[in-house]
C-alpha cells in the first residue's frame, strides 16, 4: 500500500484548509489511518485517526472541535478538515496507516505506512 498525501498550502490565522490522502493499494488490510504532523525541530505528534472497525474517531486535544477526519472507503482516501487553524498548527503532516493496538492509536509506532508529508503554514 502507498500513501500519497496532498493539499497543504500557505494560509492565515483562522482559515480552513482540507487534506486528502489517497491510498494505493488494500486499504482494508489495516485497522486505522489516521494524521500526524511534525513541526521543525519537534518531534512527530498526533493528530487524528480513524478505526476501520466502527468508524470511532480520536483526536489530539490540541485540534479537537477544529479538526474532523473522514474516510472514502470508495476512493480509498482518508481526508483532513482542518478549521480555525492557528500558526502553532504549521507543521508538515503526515497520513498513516497500521494495525495499532488500542493502546497505541496515538502512537508513530503503531502505525507502518506512511505518506510523504505536506506542509501546511498558518500565517498570524
Amino acid at each position: 500500500v502507498q500513501l500519497q498525501a496532498f493539499g497543504g498550502g500557505l494560509v492565515q490565522a483562522g482559515d480552513s484548509l482540507r487534506l486528502s490522502c489517497e491510498a494505493c493499494g488494500y486499504t482494508s488490510l489495516f485497522r486505522a489511518m489516521g494524521w500526524f504532523r511534525q513541526a521543525p525541530g519537534k518531534e512527530r505528534e498526533f493528530v487524528a485517526t480513524k478505526d476501520r472497525r466502527g468508524g470511532s474517531t480520536s483526536y489530539a486535544d490540541s485540534v479537537k472541535g477544529r479538526f474532523i477526519i473522514s474516510r472514502d472507503n470508495a476512493k480509498n482516501t482518508v481526508y483532513l478538515q482542518m478549521g480555525s487553524l492557528k500558526p502553532e498548527d504549521t507543521a508538515v503532516y503526515f497520513c498513516a496507516a497500521g494495525n495499532p493496538i488500542t493502546s497505541s492509536m496515538r502512537a508513530p509506532y503503531g502505525y507502518t505506512t506512511w505518506g510523504q508529508g505536506t506542509q501546511v503554514t498558518v500565517s498570524s
